[in-house]
């Protein structure tokens, strides 16, 4: 069996209606975006710029922001908690890359996030004082192009003509459940995901 349309949009249309969303900083967003997608629980992801005061940065005109990547959860099957764990496990949170594009910073947007963040820090033993990561409440976020979403699909034509045939968008790829654990599979991650998985690959 082959990966179809059909069976894209099965997956898409399978997933809770209703999530949280949690936001990283962790130095290239090509990356992170990939094995967060991978993730039992996370449903989608996409990459974008955070964390700066400029309006409208963009790859070329990054201004103060920094890559990101935005995960939107099920907080029925991973709690923000597991995300942080992740999250630390991606980095080392006492050095800070020197380009603030690829700084490591752990966003929070609701006081549950605040606390839960701090709760984690302290039952690992981190010293807060002498972090490097960046810990602050995140303004905005600004989504990036179209061709830094979901990386690892460029070129995987058995993936993205299956998209191309469902009559999905740049946009509708980004914001897919299936992109992104394809894009998680093809990067080398374990993807909990026979529906999509299970197919015949050329």
């Amino acid at each position: 069996m082959t990966l179809t349309p059909t069976v894209i949009r099965e997956y898409d249309s399978s997933v809770p209606p209703e999530t949280d969303t949690a936001t990283f900083g962790l130095g290239c967003f090509w990356g992170p975006d990939a094995r967060f997608g991978a993730l039992d629980g996370v449903v989608r992801t996409r990459v974008g710029y955070a964390g700066g005061v400029e309006n409208d940065p963009s790859y070329e005109h990054i201004g103060d922001h920094t890559e990101v990547v935005q995960v939107d959860y099920d907080s029925e099957s991973v709690s923000f908690t597991e995300l942080v764990n992740d999250a630390f496990q991606q980095h080392n949170p006492y050095q800070q890359s020197p380009k603030r594009q690829y700084h490591n910073i752990i966003f929070t947007v609701t006081l549950e996030q605040e606390a839960a963040l701090t709760s984690y820090l302290d039952t690992n033993g981190y010293n807060r004082n002498k972090l490097a990561t960046r810990i602050e409440p995140l303004d905005r976020f600004y989504v990036a192009e179209s061709y830094h979403q979901k990386f690892n699909l460029r070129g995987k034509r058995w993936i993205t003509e299956s998209f191309d045939m469902a009559g999905y968008d740049e946009q509708d790829i980004r914001e897919s459940p299936a992109a992104a654990k394809l894009n998680g599979h093809v990067a080398g991650h374990e993807v909990n995901a026979p529906a999509l998985l299970h197919q015949r690959q050329p």
